[in-house]
């Protein structure tokens, strides 16, 4: 097994493994790895959904997004797809998946199937490195608060009319639920701390009105996403990409129009959030 870290602060690629026929020690490898880099990308698979779902299974049990279209061969792998006559993408936009859940998904495994010519790349930001590169000051001054997620204004009726991807996602009514989490988390893998707010589904902090929440939170997204925070990954047939939430932002770029993009995703149970002792 090969491994290459795609930048200093994030993402490691992981050559020579076959995701069909890995053993539990290789899980814990992968995950430990992952704990410290935020996403891996394992390249030259060859998954059907059964042994996509087979391997995602070694990781823990399996969150079925309630939003997403399965696959037709397996209700627990999602479809996650644009056509050439769509507009609007899956994903377009900082976010952390499932941050809305009272126990937040641990990651997902996103499987490319189909990839456009040109664009489809996926930008992934360090939340670990976001939070290290703020003052000392401001992270003891977050690292008491925290914040409000949710999904009815993205998944829920409350989203905007007009071009949305609404054949894609489905059940707006299951979009009540909000989460209470700590703004600064001790993330469970690795016991680094990681800033846990995110652009599309924290709306404000807990206790505070949103008025007096938004210039500080939209501060943090600017600093989160700066270039030195983050990667672009450029995908390609056969990937396997595997994302931590607790440690990263990820921002699928809508940039092929007329293309199609096809891919299939997993996601994996987490487990409870704690603030940073």
């Amino acid at each position: 097994v090969n491994v290459t870290h795609i930048s200093e602060i994030l993402g490691a690629e992981v050559e020579g493994i076959d995701c069909r026929d890995v053993s539990d020690d290789d899980v814990v490898v992968l995950q430990t790895l992952l704990w410290d880099r935020g996403m891996l990308s394992i390249p030259d698979q060859d998954l059907t959904p059964d042994s996509q779902l087979a391997f995602a299974e070694k990781w823990g049990a399996i969150n079925v997004n309630r939003f997403f279209t399965p696959v037709a061969e397996n209700p627990q792998v999602a479809e996650v797809l644009k056509d050439p006559d769509q507009e609007l993408n899956i994903g377009g936009g900082w976010h952390t998946d499932h941050s809305y859940d009272e126990i937040p998904a641990m990651g997902s495994m996103l499987y490319a199937l189909e990839i456009p010519e040109t664009g489809g790349d996926t930008l992934f930001a360090s939340t670990y490195a976001a939070y290290s590169n703020l003052s000392e000051g401001f992270r003891q001054a977050l690292s008491s608060m925290h914040a409000v997620h949710s999904s009815r204004h993205v998944f829920g009726y409350e989203r905007d009319a007009g071009d949305r991807p609404r054949k894609r996602l489905h059940n707006p009514e299951l979009a009540v639920q909000d989460a209470v989490h700590p703004v600064v988390i001790e993330h469970p893998g690795s016991g680094r701390p990681s800033l846990y707010v995110n652009p599309s589904f924290t709306v404000r902090f807990d206790g505070w009105s949103k008025a007096e929440s938004d210039s500080l939170l939209a501060y943090l997204y600017r600093f989160g996403s700066r270039p030195e925070h983050t990667i672009r990954y450029r995908w390609k047939p056969g990937t396997l990409v595997i994302w931590d939430n607790r440690a990263t932002w990820h921002y699928a770029l809508n940039d092929y129009p007329g293309q199609r993009r096809l891919m299939h995703r997993v996601t994996v149970e987490g487990v409870p959030l704690a603030g940073i002792n």
